[in-house]
């Protein structure tokens, strides 16, 4: 029997290096970068990493040896290899200028089709839906990208045709549950077959070309090229899901890439608007707002756990009422509100939705129709405004949505700081720092209004006047009583206004008294005493305030500390100081962040009382002139 020799077994052969993986393929860096990424190929980090680079030191990318020769059987490969060909012979036909020739190679150009990796990549359609949060967020990107040298204007256009598609089909299906904003852009979660989709859309901002290549654009539109193959197949089967026709038709002056909509972004932006506010055509004549059906709850009272069949209910009859939080509201978007996210929200949840069509196009009603609700502006003031509606900021569509509820619009109306906007994605029952304002949700008793916290300043206030009033009287009362003293004093000759034979006679008096008393107590038998000990002992007596001992305490945790870590099993010391240490952060963010609320109390607090000050005193200066004026 031959002896095996070193690295012929074990985890030197189960990977290999780039380098090596390039050779074994005879493909470019490129090619190979290309095609890890439509495969799904990606490296991997060994656990011995000497055993696995066969002996060497130096840091290599390895990828597993059955991932590559996975990649050998791949049809793209010879497409990758076609690609080489193709640009051998075509640049030797510009060299000899035979374009006779080159025009028919080009109408022979290798094309590369993803459909089978899709399949093979995602073999159901959950599957699909699962890394569905990817691939929404880089093409909502890429869709608002003018065209680059590395990104063509095709593939942008695309982009936007499918995300477009997908936003139908959430706003059709009403599948939309929590909304946040953030600095990157808009959070958006849908819930899709049981799945929960979460994707971003960027804020907009005019496209700024960078001087430095600090983003490989080249390597995000291979990503882009997978994308949008693998959304066109979801696209297509959540649409036959809702008996919709695909591809959606859309109006003629809509989504038109003409020279004139490359020119200006705005129109380029404002089509991709217009084409959410618009009923998109079925293919039965089933009502759109037609409610899904309730939940078994036969089937479900067979689980012993009444529990969770009853949390399950509530959640569905939550779930229905959210899907119709805006029906029978008419909203107007004024022009400086970004209309994107508003659009996709109001018509989610069973809203319309119009803006000023002047300005831009797919505008339904205008700004005069009595029948609008809401009005949403991000502005201080309006010149002209209706009674019959309610002027809102953009923030109350979005906390209506997390809340799933219609709320009060006192707090969001012009010129009103905004209440703080919580995420709805963060755990509500996490052991880190959780908001005053995110406590008040889940627990109604803490919630503080806006009415109260100025009651509140008034009775600190009321409560700072009685205390000089009352300090005021007793300087009065204490020098009126002075004055009685002094005049006794002069009265009658003595200190306390008596005289000394007095003082001799009360003197007598409170010796006899005292002789008295003692007499008394020796004729008190033991028996009455153990009935008063008796009864001291079960008399109720005043709590006394115990002061902890801060020092103490800390004391005794670093003892507590130390005895736990000598107790910890030396291969364990490491993971459990790494324990120690998250500890320690954890409790050092929570600190700093109540530090940092207590900080904006107290500035908001003495913000208020500046202001309530500046008030009086304008307005003591106004009744001082008026008083000037009357005299």
């Amino acid at each position: 029997m031959r002896r095996p020799k070193k690295y012929e077994a074990g985890e030197a052969t189960q990977y290999i290096s780039r380098r090596a993986a390039i050779r074994k393929l005879q493909l470019s860096l490129n090619d190979f970068r290309r095609l890890c990424i439509l495969k799904g190929v990606y490296p991997r980090e060994p656990k011995h990493r000497r055993r696995a680079q066969k002996g060497s030191s130096e840091i290599k990318i390895l990828y597993h040896t059955k991932d590559i020769r996975f990649l050998l059987h791949e049809s793209i490969v010879w497409t990758l290899r076609d690609y080489k060909i193709f640009a051998k012979k075509s640049s030797r036909d510009r060299a000899i200028k035979d374009f006779r020739n080159l025009k028919r190679r080009m109408e022979l150009f290798p094309e590369i089709k993803l459909d089978h990796i899709v399949k093979e990549r995602y073999p159901t359609f959950i599957d699909a839906l699962k890394d569905l949060d990817d691939c929404l967020t880089l093409l909502f990107l890429f869709s608002t990208f003018p065209s680059l040298h590395l990104i063509p204007r095709e593939q942008s256009n695309l982009c936007r045709r499918l995300t477009i598609e997908f936003l139908h089909y959430v706003i059709a299906s009403k599948s939309l549950r929590k909304v946040f904003i953030s600095i990157k852009g808009y959070y958006f979660q849908a819930e899709i077959k049981g799945q929960k989709v979460t994707w971003i859309v960027p804020h907009y901002y005019p496209f700024k070309p960078q001087s430095r290549q600090e983003v490989d654009f080249k390597v995000m539109s291979i990503f882009v090229e997978f994308y949008t193959i693998l959304l066109g197949f979801t696209n297509f089967r959540l649409f036959h899901g809702l008996n919709l026709a695909y591809p959606p038709q859309f109006p003629s002056t809509l989504l038109q890439d003409s020279a004139d909509t490359f020119k200006d972004e705005s129109t380029f932006v404002s089509d991709r608007i217009a084409a959410l506010n618009f009923e998109l055509l079925r293919t039965d004549k089933v009502q759109e707002d037609e409610e899904e059906p309730d939940i078994d709850m036969e089937l479900l009272e067979q689980d012993g756990d009444s529990k969770r069949i009853i949390k399950m209910k509530q959640e569905a009859q939550e779930i229905s009422r959210l899907r119709t939080l805006f029906k029978g509201l008419k909203f107007f978007i004024n022009r400086e509100v970004p209309r994107e996210p508003l659009v996709i929200l109001i018509r989610s949840f069973g809203g319309k939705v119009s803006w000023d069509a002047s300005v831009f196009a797919g505008a339904t009603f205008a700004e005069n129709d009595e029948t609008i609700t809401h009005q949403i502006v991000d502005r201080p003031s309006l010149s002209t405004q209706y009674i019959s509606r309610d002027y809102i900021q953009p923030q109350w569509l979005f906390d209506c949505v997390n809340q799933r509820q219609l709320l009060p619009t006192n707090d969001y109306f012009l010129g009103e700081s905004l209440p703080p906007h919580l995420s709805p994605f963060v755990d509500s029952k996490r052991d880190s720092y959780i908001p005053p304002e995110e406590k008040a949700l889940h627990d109604p008793s803490l919630i503080e209004t806006h009415e109260q916290s100025e009651e509140e300043s008034e009775e600190e206030d009321t409560a700072e006047k009685e205390e000089e009033v009352d300090q005021e009287l007793l300087d009065a009362q204490l020098q009126l009583a002075y004055q009685q003293e002094t005049a006794e004093y002069k009265k009658y000759g003595g200190p306390d206004g008596v005289n000394e034979d007095e003082e001799d006679f009360s003197e007598e008096d409170d010796d006899e008294e005292d002789d008295e008393e003692e007499d008394d107590d020796e004729d008190v038998d033991e028996a009455t005493k153990r009935k008063l000990q008796e009864k001291e002992k079960m008399s109720v007596q005043s709590g006394k305030v115990h002061k902890v001992n801060k020092r103490q305490v800390h004391k005794a945790e670093v003892d507590e500390h130390r005895l736990q870590a000598r107790m910890v099993k030396p291969r364990h010391r490491n993971l459990f100081r790494k324990l120690i240490r998250e500890k320690q952060t954890k409790e050092k963010e929570e600190w700093l962040l109540r530090k940092k609320r207590r900080n904006i109390d107290a500035d908001s607090k003495e913000a208020k009382k500046t202001a309530k000050r500046e008030a009086r005193k304008l307005a003591a200066e106004a009744a001082a002139r008026a008083a000037k004026m009357v005299k």
